[in-house]
Order: structure tokens, then sequence, then C-alpha cells
């Protein structure tokens, strides 16, 4: 790789510091090529990106941004997941970390806030973005469907008094 292309690459993962909400911090050690797919194709599932970094690159790209406190975890065979949801990026490498010891969470941010390996695995119990849509659509169209009962019910006593009137005049 020549200057021309680490500079370019350093500038597209400074945009990608920039842009994410979520970043975590992994070991990746022993992983083979096949297991890297499975892991790349479940944060692309869940709406995260998982990527191999060369460590002093990381360190420069990632200076100057919110995710700069993470720069001291780059050592050794280093990858990270990042995510616009606060939580994909975190909930994919905690549940792959769970079932291959291979895959080892160093810690993350979200936001300004650095996280530590618990801190990580607490952000990944909790619901995902489209989880909390879901709920929250649940819980908005519950009540309007009870609403719609309770005026359709009036309605239609006042036209069953109306037929049988009818019927009997």
């Amino acid at each position: 790789m020549d200057r021309g292309q680490k500079e370019e690459l350093v500038a597209s993962m400074h945009q990608t510091f920039e842009d994410a909400a979520m970043v975590v911090v992994t070991h990746y050690s022993g992983l083979t090529v096949s297991e890297l797919g499975e892991l790349r194709s479940k944060m692309y599932e869940a709406g995260a990106k998982f990527k191999v970094t060369k460590n002093r690159l990381t360190r420069r790209a990632i200076d100057g941004t919110k995710f700069s406190p993470l720069s001291d975890m780059f050592s050794g065979p280093t990858a990270i997941a990042y995510s616009d949801d606060p939580v994909a990026a975190a909930k994919v490498a905690v549940n792959f970390a769970k079932k291959n010891e291979k895959l080892v969470v160093l810690g993350g941010a979200l936001g300004e806030e650095l996280l530590d390996v618990a801190g990580v695995k607490a952000l990944a119990s909790l619901p995902g973005l489209d989880e909390l849509r879901a709920k929250i659509v649940g819980m908005l169209s519950t009540p309007a469907t009870r609403i719609a009962g309770v005026l359709q019910a009036p309605a239609g006593q006042v036209a069953r008094v109306i037929g049988a009137k009818a019927a009997e005049g």
C-alpha cells in the first residue's frame, strides 16, 4: 500500500468515525475467513459493519473524532464494528463472541461515552432501534383501535334501535 492509498484509507476511516453512532473494538485472532464472512453478514443484516483495521492507520483516523479515547485499544489483531444504530454493532458483536471465543470484545464507545466490556454487553442487551419503533407503533395503534371500537358501538346501537322501530311501525 503506497502513501496515497494510506492517506485515502485514513480519510475514509475518519469519515466513518465521524458518521457512526457506536463503535465496538474487538480482537479477532484465530477467526477463519468463513467465520469473518458470517460475522460480516450478521452485521450487515443488523445495519452495522465490521472491518479489520491496521492499528497505526486507525489511530491516525480516529484522532480528532468523538471516538478518539478508543485509540489505546488498537493493538494486536484489531477489528471494529460500527453502526448508526446505538445498539446494533454491540448486539451482533457480543452475540457472536458468546458463540465463538476467538472474537474478543475489548470495549467501545457510544458517541463520546467510553464503554468497557461490561458497558458494551449492557448496551447489547437493550432492544434495537427497529424493535423500539415496533413497540412504539404497537403502543400507539392499540388505543386507536380501542377508540374506533368505542365510537362504532354507539352508532351500531342507534342503527339497531332505528331498525327495530321501523320494523314495529
